[in-house]
């Protein structure tokens, strides 16, 4: 990466009591890019955005800006802007007041005020409510205004924490998928915190996933859903399996190991393993059949089926295995007749390919 527009070095965040919100974390984001920090709640994915705005100060590091250390900045000197999860649109002023409201506080001629706020409503497409009040608008407008207020001051750097919340499912898919075209579209840095996986994944080009104030892995949302550096990444950021296994030997990059229930098993890893290892496999991976599958190679074993979930699209369906862990699969319905074919009880074998198994270490 050239040039990042953020730069946080060896950032930790200690409150009153000895707790640690933020700890030794070093992220360079890069100019024009939509960046994730993601993780469970109280995880410190809030605090860092705080002190990256100026609203908190770091215990130990640097948060370098565009090229300036902010140590000695305030928020309101800072080339970010920030949207909050409560929108704080301000219920008195019409749509077009609370846009341009950030502009005339700070002395901006009038006529380039009214240019610049007619260009962030085009931008939030909300141009034909300009004259509306706040509390005459739907949860997803106001939160279109809040970011029409952001974007008008013109920041190097968008923060928006826990921007879609507060809204119903479907509007946060619908809005998701704005976002992503608002920053393509103003091109400049977004940061967004979130704990909704499926929010990060379809909006960030990358995300840091972060737990107990430590950041656990930065990558792309593919790399971080296929390859998971971690057992706790691999839980969660999306539905896994997670078999845990003996080592028995190695032999160059191929380990043979033994889980319960479902025997001696081998695979091919790059890692230092110890005498355990975690075995993590996505339910879209595993397969259902009736009969006992034949191919070559499969890793298979039979089972109960436990619980079957219908979700339209899909359905999830929970296997119980003799002796060893539940396995979760995941079937596309796509079939005119709907479901997945299968039943609570029904006896079931479930297989996939070793390739398709990640070998977890830590």
């Amino acid at each position: 990466m050239t040039d990042p527009i953020v730069s946080i070095r060896g950032v930790s965040k200690r409150f009153p009591g000895g707790v640690i919100a933020v700890d030794n974390i070093d992220i360079d984001i890069a100019q024009n890019e939509f960046f994730a920090l993601l993780g469970p709640s109280g995880c410190g994915k809030t605090t860092l955005l705080r002190m990256i705005s100026g609203l908190e100060t770091p215990t130990e590091g640097q948060i370098i800006i565009a090229g300036q250390d902010m140590a000695l900045t305030p928020p309101n000197k800072r080339p970010t802007n920030m949207v909050f999860q409560s929108y704080a649109v301000f219920p008195h002023m019409t749509v077009e007041d609370n846009v341009a409201y950030g502009l005339r506080v700070t002395g901006v001629p009038a006529d380039e005020t009214t240019r610049r706020t007619a260009e962030a409503l085009e931008m939030v497409k909300l141009s034909h409510l300009a004259k509306r009040k706040p509390d005459q608008m739907s949860g997803g407008q106001r939160q279109r205004v809040a970011l029409a207020r952001a974007l008008v001051k013109r920041p190097k750097v968008l923060l928006l924490d826990e921007p879609l919340s507060a809204l119903d499912a479907k509007l946060r898919d619908d809005m998701r998928m704005e976002l992503t075209r608002l920053q393509e579209t103003v091109g400049i840095t977004f940061i967004i915190v979130t704990h909704d996986q499926d929010e990060a994944l379809s909006m960030a080009s990358r995300i840091a996933v972060i737990d107990k104030g430590a950041v656990q892995q930065i990558a792309a949302p593919s790399e971080l859903y296929e390859q998971p550096a971690t057992r706790f990444v691999a839980d969660f950021i999306g539905k896994v399996n997670l078999i845990d296994a003996k080592v028995l030997s190695r032999s160059g990059k191929s380990i043979s190991c033994e889980a319960k229930g479902l025997g001696k098993l081998k695979f091919d890893t790059d890692k230092t393993c110890g005498d355990s290892v975690a075995v993590a496999v996505r339910p879209e991976k595993l397969k259902i059949s009736k009969a006992e599958p034949k191919a070559a190679g499969l890793i298979k074993v039979q089972g109960k089926v436990r619980d079957v979930a219908y979700y339209g699209d899909t359905s999830h369906i929970v296997v119980s295995i003799k002796g060893g862990p539940d396995l979760q699969v995941n079937v596309q319905n796509d079939s005119r007749t709907g479901g997945s074919g299968v039943e609570r009880g029904q006896a079931i074998w479930v297989s996939w390919m070793p390739d398709d198994s990640l070998v977890l270490t830590e």
